[in-house]
């Protein structure tokens, strides 16, 4: 049996992060098997669903590099195909027209909840008899499935194992609208016959649709595929996880600075294991990936763990990879990278200290800009006159410098504080400052290094005439 499974996402807002965990596990069950990977947007609630959504929804998993096989597939395209099964339905006495008015069906609801009853629809009230007999053709109505009133529903779910539920707790669910437009459980079961999925992975909160979703596979005749429903993600204290943990939207953490295989390695944790191993490639993940390895308990969301995991990232991808992703945090700082050092080149050096692409564009702007101010901290500690002397004569040996060079370049620090007596510090944080505008920065002969002599040449000439006019005042 070919293995086929899908992400199937209502568009009625972002990508979240459950969501992405979601279609992780989905797309690496599908690689693992050497199946296919479907993505379908359920966009059946017309109200809610939204065009920016579909956009965030596709935007977020192509950043993840989660490619689909086929699709995207959309429900709304499928409306004839659906009433097709629906009238055959019908026409098979497996669904129905129901004419009870909302309003009635309200208050049903209240009288059984008074009663201390499970509030559920009752094809056999009295009420509800009552208006079905007394309807005309033409009145409003919606069409129901016939739920079975005999036996159960029983499943063996990959995480939860087996699951039973008895029919007579299901009521007849409506399948067609009063508008005409069909479900969502019963979009889901044609979609998942027709594109024929076999593993449906996904939030534990769909549980309950699933015995109802069985039910109508049974009433068409369709293969139930295999179910395995994920437990929730909750935040780092204990609840649910929500916009007040901070970002919750896939793209917010591009925003923030991660590398999509970072947060991939940090979702694929939250739920499933391979023994004590926290780190894991693309390639590993796939290889190793097993439903039935997926954690029935909750898992707790922990930022200090992701950003661990995204300075690994950025300590030990390809610097290519790393630049590929740090580019849209450069264009979003007007950093022309253009004039300056090979990107990758800078990240091998200042990568290391940063635990996200925010941190790193910020840190690397001195490398292609020029600034017209010091930090004005640093230049009171490091930028005094005491500063001129190692300056002036760490200048000229670098204007005079044959080899631009790291070693060169810490060669001519070494001479400069030989010359004059004085520890490294003495020469080596002017410099910095000087060169970088502030206080902090790597090892400051490779940073004028990739800085590259002509700008380094500048910005002490611009360090030495500040501190000129700080004397002068």
């Amino acid at each position: 049996m070919k293995v086929k499974t899908r992400f199937a996402p209502s568009p009625t807002g972002f990508l979240h992060i459950g969501g992405a965990r979601t279609a992780l596990y989905s797309w690496l069950f599908a690689k693992h098997m050497e199946g296919e990977f479907v993505l379908r947007i359920e966009d059946t609630d017309l109200e809610r669903s939204t065009q920016e959504a579909v956009d965030a929804i596709i935007e977020g998993m192509d950043w993840l590099g989660l490619n689909w096989d086929e699709g995207p597939y959309y429900q709304t395209k499928r409306f004839d195909r659906y009433n097709q099964l629906i009238d055959q339905l019908m026409a098979e006495d497996k669904a129905y027209k129901c004419y009870a008015p909302k309003e009635l069906l309200d208050e049903i609801r209240e009288e059984q909840m008074a009663a201390g009853v499970k509030p559920r629809y009752d094809a056999a009230h009295p009420r509800i008899v009552e208006a079905n007999a007394g309807a005309k053709d033409g009145d409003p109505h919606v069409i129901r499935f016939r739920n079975p009133t005999e036996g159960s529903v029983v499943f063996d779910d990959h995480i939860r194992g087996r699951i039973e539920i008895s029919n007579s707790e299901l009521d007849d669910l409506i399948i067609r609208r009063t508008d005409g437009s069909p479900t969502y459980n019963f979009c889901v079961v044609v979609d998942d016959w027709d594109m024929e999925i076999t593993h449906v992975i996904r939030g534990e909160d769909h549980i309950n649709n699933t015995p109802r979703q069985i039910n109508i596979y049974q009433a068409l005749g369709a293969p139930v595929p295999e179910f395995a429903h994920c437990s929730m993600i909750l935040g780092d204290d204990g609840t649910k996880l929500s916009k007040r943990h901070g970002a919750v939207s896939v793209m917010q953490y591009r925003d923030d600075g991660y590398l999509p295989n970072a947060l991939l390695n940090y979702l694929v944790r939250l739920g499933w294991s391979h023994g004590d191993q926290e780190v894991f490639s693309i390639e590993e993940m796939t290889k190793l990936f097993s439903l039935d390895k997926i954690s029935k308990s909750a898992s707790a969301f922990n930022t200090e763990k992701l950003l661990w995991l995204n300075n690994h990232y950025i300590k030990t991808s390809d610097p290519e990879y790393v630049a590929s992703y740090l580019q849209w945090h450069l264009d979003q700082r007007n950093i022309d990278t253009a004039n300056g050092p090979d990107v990758k080149e800078v990240i091998k050096l200042v990568g290391e200290r940063c635990n996200t692409l925010v941190e790193l564009a910020d840190q690397v702007g001195y490398f292609y800009q020029d600034f017209e101010t010091f930090d004005a901290d640093a230049a009171k500690k490091h930028l005094r006159p005491v500063a001129k002397a190692p300056l002036e004569t760490a200048l000229a040996k670098v204007e005079s410098l044959a080899e631009w060079s790291t070693e060169a370049l810490h060669q001519v620090i070494a001479d400069t504080c030989a010359d004059l007596e004085v520890g490294m510090g003495k020469v080596g944080m002017p410099l910095r400052v000087a060169v970088t505008g502030g206080g902090q920065s790597p090892s400051v002969d490779a940073v004028m290094c990739l800085v590259g002599k002509e700008r380094v040449v500048a910005r002490i000439q611009m360090a030495l005439a500040f501190i000129a006019e700080r004397e002068a005042q």
